[in-house]
């Protein structure tokens, strides 16, 4: 499974082959091959990693377990979304790999990952995903930031299967008109909606307030697009974005700008060029 070992090629371990993790295998293996390969392909369900092999054509990537997978990587690109991810992220840092993180909701209250990643001098990724700002969040937070929120509107059907919406007997199809679905803190929201605001989680993490941000979800029949509203204010002014993102064609519950915001901070990070803050 190891490909030859070349220093200036960053060999990319995929760790999930669901929607998110295929499409950014299969970008790396067509747009990264002068700084970047993959170097194998994981998943707890082995026919996900046999589908992906046949797409990419490359047998030889599929890896039978985690232990073989971190042995021919240098980074891992982490697209699992399990109740066990942040013990996957620990267990990765601790073999000396860097990590793209897409599950984003899972670094909240995972404070240990971090210092993991210090002590380990490896390096954690998070794409600013499905909204735009997440640089000039950052930016604020050095000099401090006084209120922030995220409005988030997304079709009903991008929304099923979200654990507060089982919890309160909520059918998506009951959703007719314009419905404020939930507002609160950010913890609560992920926790709510674990694979549908991870944005939550990164405006969160930028910002570095996760006590002042809140977080509104509404949802409609009517609406077409998932729309990310952020809005602060601080020391330094005011912020105001607005994405509208269409979702990924094989995946309702995630925005396609995400997907395409991973690939583009793991190109970044492998051609060590970096552009915004």
């Amino acid at each position: 499974m190891n490909a030859q070992r070349d220093a200036h090629i960053t060999h990319i371990g995929i760790m999930g082959c669901g929607s998110i993790g295929s499409r950014i295998a299969e970008s790396v293996d067509k747009s990264f091959s002068s700084f970047a390969r993959l170097s194998g392909i994981y998943d707890l369900d082995p026919r996900k990693t046999e589908s992906l092999s046949q797409k990419l054509n490359q047998p030889q990537l599929v890896a039978s377990s985690l232990d073989q997978l971190l042995d021919g990587a240098d980074l891992i690109v982490e697209a699992v979304h399990a109740d066990n991810t942040p013990d996957l992220l620990q267990r990765i840092l601790e073999n000396g790999k860097d990590v793209l993180v897409m599950s984003v909701g899972k670094l909240l209250g995972s404070d240990h990952l971090f210092e993991t990643a210090r002590t380990a001098g490896r390096r954690i990724i998070v794409p600013s995903g499905a909204v735009a700002g997440i640089d000039a969040v950052r930016a604020a937070a050095i000099a401090g930031i006084e209120t922030i929120t995220l409005t988030t509107c997304k079709p009903p059907a991008s929304l099923e299967g979200a654990p507060y919406l089982a919890a309160r007997n909520i059918s998506i199809s009951s959703i007719a008109g314009e419905t404020t679905i939930f507002e609160g803190g950010v913890h609560d929201a992920v926790a709510a909606f674990p694979q549908n605001i991870n944005v939550a989680a990164a405006v969160a993490l930028a910002s570095n307030a996760h006590d002042k941000l809140r977080i509104r979800i509404v949802s409609s029949p009517e609406f077409r697009y998932n729309r990310h509203e952020i809005h602060v204010t601080g020391a330094f002014g005011q912020i105001t974005t607005i994405t509208e993102n269409l979702a990924c064609p094989d995946n309702p519950k995630t925005s396609y700008l995400a997907v395409l915001s991973g690939i583009e901070a793991l190109r970044s990070f492998c051609q060590t060029t970096k552009i915004g803050t």
